[in-house]
């Protein structure tokens, strides 16, 4: 499972950040994760509950931002929305597709106090 490994660098990363302003409490993190990042949301979700255990992290709302699948054919260089990994260009057809949303995760924001 790595969501777990995946919160754990969340929680690090989010209070690397509250440290800095010398916070003492997150309150709030938003996160975008794209539909292609290979992360499963629910998983991941339930890894953070363990991972922000005695964190800045404990009382703060987790925010999630889905971040949808768009694709850019190289042949016809159409932009279009991609429902699959393995969609064609709606515009000709081909699959030589580069994606260009979808694959992200990222802590978008954090509240701290």
């Amino acid at each position: 499972m790595h969501e777990l490994s995946i919160a754990q660098s969340i929680v690090q990363l989010a209070e690397q950040e509250a440290q800095k302003y010398h916070a003492w409490q997150i309150t709030e993190i938003e996160l975008e994760i794209g539909v292609f990042s290979g992360i499963e949301i629910q998983a991941l979700m339930f890894a953070l509950e363990f991972a922000v255990k005695d964190s800045l992290l404990e009382k703060a709302d987790i925010i999630y931002l889905p971040i949808e699948g768009k694709g850019e054919c190289r042949e016809c260089e159409s932009d279009f929305l991609l429902k699959s990994l393995f969609s064609p260009c709606p515009n000709c057809g081909s699959y030589n597709i580069q994606i260009v949303n979808g694959k992200e995760l990222r802590i978008k924001s954090i509240c701290i106090k």
